[in-house]
């Protein structure tokens, strides 16, 4: 199993749940947060200063699927979620040793 992270813009959101839903994708958990990269943040005129944002706003989109799966996934959000300008995001890919269903224990790919 693979855990995928994304991070992309907000505006992409909706896209990026439509993709993964037609591929029957729809267990994911989405956090907002902010970060810097290559984008380098923007400034800001707000009543006569000038504001430096260096951190702007993203979704993390996490979510977990079979090594069968993984593929379709990735090629789904990058379709959806690239824009070719900076700051379109990115992708990270990690190994899922085990998984656990809380309410009735099933593991592995079942408890997904």
């Amino acid at each position: 199993m693979k855990k995928i992270e994304a991070i992309i813009k907000p505006f992409r959101l909706e896209d990026v749940k439509s993709a993964l839903a037609k591929l029957g994708i729809e267990s994911m958990t989405l956090t907002e947060v902010t970060g810097c990269g290559h984008q380098r943040g923007h400034t800001e005129l707000y009543q006569g200063s000038v504001y430096t944002t260096d951190f702007l706003p993203k979704l993390k989109i996490e979510l977990v699927v079979p090594d069968s799966r993984l593929e379709a996934a990735v090629n789904a959000i990058i379709n959806v979620a690239k824009t070719g300008k900076i700051g379109d995001g990115k992708i990270f890919v990690s190994t899922i040793d085990e998984v656990f269903r809380i309410r009735n224990n099933e593991r592995g790919e079942d408890g997904l």
